[in-house]
């Protein structure tokens, strides 16, 4: 028997509880893992308070982060004994995910945990943080420089935000951070942040084409927000887009993209493929000030994760929240 978060959806109503589990009840997979660590993160907060259509099938474990050891293993790549990270892959969603002591899933979605990272390292980068060196990459791909202006990043106290802002401010950009909480200004000017500008700034509709300011753009909110980060991005500037905490629309214009040359790339973190994957966790060990993960996380126990999530939705919650699964 292992202890799990497990969500239920039948006559009783929608429930998420911490509970005993039989390893006999694990779904299927080459690959058995003695989970050490996993994470709340924002997909998870929905799943279990049931504010959003995350989980596909049921009874499910949430948790789209984990991190542990190979307990059992017939794939080629993995051995008993090693160390191992997944992010993403519907873990949580459509296949039992992290929040739980044990899991066991498809080795091709795992990435062997390599470098100078603890377990509880890894959980504080997580998704978020893999997502945010997502976002980092394909700036640099479209060949966006520090030398080029300010890059500007939303919802910067948050997870993604947290590590966006570190990771860039490391590789030399000016940063400028946006969020709703003034009170976390000095938190995030710490994680490197030139300024902090207040999310009302770019939450209502405004003009298809803005004042020119920035060369690129890391936005979690979607919305209001993703479209006047469009509108105020310089010509030829890069936007990518990896969230959506204010909402799935986006009320914008075709004016940005062919009046300004303005590039939006889109971030999928959940079905990445593996080489690009490999090359985020790389990026994160060499462009990441591990000094700075203890202020940007949190560690919790499993037994006390669940009243966390509705905090995390109500955007209370700074940074990231790292779940030691064994208490």
């Amino acid at each position: 028997m292992f202890k799990g978060i497990l969500i239920q959806n039948d006559e009783a109503g929608y429930r998420a509880s911490l509970t005993d589990l039989d390893e006999s009840q694990l779904p299927e997979g080459d690959v058995t893992i003695r989970v050490s660590h996993s994470t709340l993160n924002f997909k998870d907060a929905l799943a279990l308070t049931g504010k959003g259509p995350v989980v596909r099938t049921f009874p499910m474990v949430p948790g789209v982060d984990l991190v542990g050891i190979v307990e059992q293993s017939s794939h080629s790549d993995y051995v008993v004994g090693d160390e191992v990270i997944l992010n993403g892959w519907g873990v949580g969603e459509k296949h039992w995910g992290g929040l739980a002591q044990k899991a066991r899933v498809n080795g091709d979605w795992l990435v062997p945990m390599r470098g100078r990272f603890t377990p509880q390292q890894a959980m504080a980068i997580g998704t978020a943080g893999y997502t945010a060196m997502l976002c980092v990459l394909a700036l640099e791909r479209h060949g966006v420089k520090p030398e080029h202006g300010e890059i500007v990043v939303t919802g910067a106290a948050g997870g993604v935000g947290s590590v966006a802002t570190a990771v860039l401010a490391k590789l030399g950009f000016t940063v400028v951070a946006v969020s709703g909480r003034p009170e976390e200004a000095d938190y995030i000017k710490s994680l490197g942040a030139a300024e902090v500008l207040d999310r009302t700034m770019f939450t209502s509709p405004g003009k298809p084409l803005q004042k020119e300011r920035w060369a690129g753009a890391i936005d979690v909110v979607g919305s209001h927000t993703l479209a006047t980060v469009c509108a105020t991005t310089r010509y030829r500037g890069v936007v990518t887009a990896c969230g959506l905490a204010g909402g799935m629309d986006f009320p914008a214009t075709v004016a940005p993209f062919i009046l300004r040359g303005v590039t939006l790339v889109g971030i999928d973190s959940v079905m990445c493929p593996r080489l690009e994957r490999l090359e985020a966790w790389r990026r994160l060990s060499l462009d990441l000030d591990v000094s700075k993960l203890a202020t940007i996380s949190k560690e919790v126990g499993l037994s006390e994760l669940i009243p966390l999530a509705t905090k995390m939705l109500n955007g209370e919650l700074r940074g990231r929240v790292v779940v030691d699964v064994n208490r």
